[in-house]
């Protein structure tokens, strides 16, 4: 994984700061995120519009690239979370969403998504959902480990998804 900078970068300063692409920040390491190619993005945007029409029905609010407070010096940006909307608003959320979701993209390694993975199950997530749109995969993680996503149905009540439906925006 390609470190953007080997200065050590205070949490203020990542906080107050923008960065394009956003970044993960961990111990001080502004970390990249590789970013995606046309199907990460149109699976990114696919994703959105799903679960963003539904967000009044399910009580949640979906936030594409939003910063999470993991921990006091760890940061991650999954590329989608799910939010509980009778939570208490945060810039930068320190409560554990509902889900995480990650996109993989062609360049992602499993080792370099599963530290991402673990920071989000140590902070409290139940659900992480990995989609992997060159395969047409879905895993779900929890803390009882990772597994393939064979039925059609997605769930963390109240939230539902069509798998077929997404990956037919693909085609």
């Amino acid at each position: 994984m390609a470190v953007q900078s080997a200065a050590l970068v205070s949490v203020e300063e990542y906080l107050s700061s923008s960065y394009e692409p956003d970044c993960d920040y961990v111990d001080g390491v502004l970390e990249e995120r590789n970013l995606g190619e046309r199907e990460h993005s149109r699976l990114q945007l696919a994703l959105s519009i799903y679960l963003g029409v539904r967000e009044r029905q399910w009580n949640v609010w979906v936030l594409p690239e939003q910063r999470i407070r993991i921990g006091p010096r760890r940061f991650r940006v999954p590329d989608l979370c799910i939010i509980p909307r009778d939570r208490e608003i945060e810039q930068v959320p320190t409560k554990p969403p509902l889900v995480c979701i990650e996109i993989l993209s062609p360049e992602d390694r499993w080792s370099r998504v599963e530290r991402r993975i673990e920071d989000f199950l140590t902070m409290g997530v139940e659900r992480i959902w990995v989609f992997d749109p060159q395969e047409r995969q879905v895993f779900e993680c929890t803390k009882s480990g990772r597994r393939q996503v064979l039925e059609d149905l997605l769930e963390a009540p109240p939230v539902s998804i069509r798998i077929s439906e997404l990956m037919a925006e693909l085609d």
